[in-house]
């Protein structure tokens, strides 16, 4: 449970998307967040690193059959 907590920048940095991106993921139930508010200000939401490897894992494609081929 001591998965490395990522902010929503450094996921998009990781993955090379906008944050927009990102939170469309978080939206989509593809990354969970964790939610670090300490107050009524805006929340500080974190990503665990288990998820956006998993999201990674998820969204892996193979190459067509026989391209590459040799």
């Amino acid at each position: 449970m001591c998965d490395k907590l990522h902010s929503v920048q450094s996921v998009a940095e990781i993955l090379d998307v906008s944050r927009r991106s990102v939170y469309r993921y978080i939206a989509l139930g593809e990354l969970s967040v964790v939610d670090l508010r300490t107050g009524p200000e805006r929340s500080r939401v974190r990503i665990p690193g288990g998820d956006v490897q998993a999201l990674v894992k998820r969204r892996l494609t193979q190459p067509a059959f026989g391209a590459n081929a040799a």
